[in-house]
């Protein structure tokens, strides 16, 4: 369109073929130039733009769907999907990426309606998917997200009636599991009820959709007041939300929760969506935001109770996001676990506490408060990257059991019942 512009306003014929440009010689020598990069972008039927492309000197620029793509030469000559490069059964590459020539440029382009073709100078085709390309290019994937959600507070997620899974359609279909996982994906928290309150059923109910993680704490542990490990959670006092072993350098994925028996009052369980709490924080104040997602911290665990003796240190920031979009994918959050901050220079960590101030005050508004109250046969599942949980104090004897799953099975189960994770 800006091409016919130009050439309207300088009264030439301009067409828009690609191979076909009518020049004035009467223009000044600026214009002509203008007009010769105008129609440099070659389309894949004449009077179409639907898409188009255009050769530049390292890279190939490419326009479909709504998106101005670019594209580096090696990059296209590395994710070939032919039969010489990419083996289609194990969905690996078969090139050698660094065999490729860095200065490499196609010797010839053509694009039709679906396809990109690239014929390289030792006669080597590639062709790509005009769609393919979209979804893989830096910018399709700016446009995108990884984990599609739904961020909450209290009011949010009670309004939305998230139904729980009954435990025998959990187990038994993929269907019940389907439903669960997609909360799960959702909310970053699903219940499942009707499970039989015991450790073992609990463990089949975990292993539907994962792997156990098994910690420093075991595979399944028990989890009453009694201090058998050096860990305020262990106590009947009053946890302030948290997101848990941010000590560890990867934290665990996912947290499985039932109560078994209770036999008091209190201990209701807190639930707060950290990440609803950060996209206020990323809304009123960008720059404590990014602060928060630069700055690096350790977490510590120091343990020394009976026959457990452990010190364990993990690093990283509070937020944790993907440079290309700036999607949130992990909060680390734990005011009883982070060590002594000896990696921000003094001239930051004023700033930096100003941010926590900013983020905690989101995290602690009542609205965000979602309040659950466990009961034998109700299992709760807690995306530990996303939902910070704590607890009231209790009284009475209170037994739970649990386990930590790892997060890259749970995905894994997802995306093969066909869900976006």
């Amino acid at each position: 369109q800006w091409c016919r512009r130009l050439a309207c306003l300088f009264k030439v014929p301009c067409r828009l073929s690609g191979s076909t440009r009518h020049r004035s010689p009467w223009l000044p020598r600026d214009r002509r130039t203008i007009l010769a990069a105008a129609t440099r972008w070659h389309h894949t039927a004449p009077e179409s733009l639907k898409c188009a492309w255009q050769l530049h000197g390292d890279h190939l620029e490419l326009r479909y769907a709504n998106t101005l793509m670019r594209f580096d030469f090696v990059w296209l000559r590395d994710h070939c999907r032919s039969a010489s490069c990419y083996n289609a059964k194990t969905n690996q590459r078969s090139l050698d990426t660094a065999s490729v020539d860095l200065g490499i440029k196609p010797k010839a382009v053509r694009v039709d309606e679906t396809t990109l073709f690239l014929t390289w100078p030792d006669g080597h085709v590639t062709r790509y998917g005009l769609e393919w390309l979209v979804k893989n290019s830096y910018e399709g994937q700016k446009q995108q997200v990884m984990h599609p959600r739904i961020l909450w507070n209290a009011e949010i997620y009670r309004q939305a009636q998230v139904p729980s899974v009954d435990c025998r359609s959990f187990l038994e279909t993929d269907e019940g599991l389907k439903e669960f996982l997609q909360n799960f994906l959702l909310y970053g928290i699903a219940f499942v009820e009707n499970v039989t309150p015991t450790k073992e059923d609990t463990e089949i109910l975990a292993e539907r959709v994962s792997l156990i993680r098994e910690t420093i704490y075991g595979r399944m542990w028990y989890f009453t007041s009694d201090f058998s490990r050096g860990d305020t959670a262990y106590t009947k006092l009053a946890l302030d939300r948290h997101t848990d072993t941010t000590y560890f350098q990867e934290p665990c994925g996912i947290q499985v929760f039932h109560c078994l028996k209770h036999e008091g009052t209190g201990g209701r369980t807190l639930l707060v969506d950290g990440f609803y709490a950060a996209e206020q924080v990323l809304r009123q104040a960008p720059d404590q935001f990014e602060l928060l997602s630069k700055v690096p911290l350790k977490h510590e665990y120091v343990e020394n109770v009976g026959d457990c003796h452990n010190h364990m240190i993990g690093v990283g920031p509070v937020l944790n996001v993907y440079p290309w979009n700036n999607e949130l994918y992990l909060i680390r959050y734990n005011n009883y676990d982070r060590a002594v901050i000896n990696t921000v220079p003094y001239d930051v960590v004023h700033r930096w506490y100003a941010a926590h101030r900013t983020l905690t005050t989101e995290l602690r508004r009542p609205e965000n408060e979602l309040w659950v109250k466990l009961k034998p046969g109700k299992a709760l599942f807690i995306d530990n990257w996303r939902v910070l949980h704590g607890r009231e104090a209790f009284t009475g004897y209170r037994q739970l059991c649990g386990c930590y799953l790892t997060r890259d099975d749970v995905l894994n189960t997802a995306r093969l019942l066909g869900l976006q994770a």
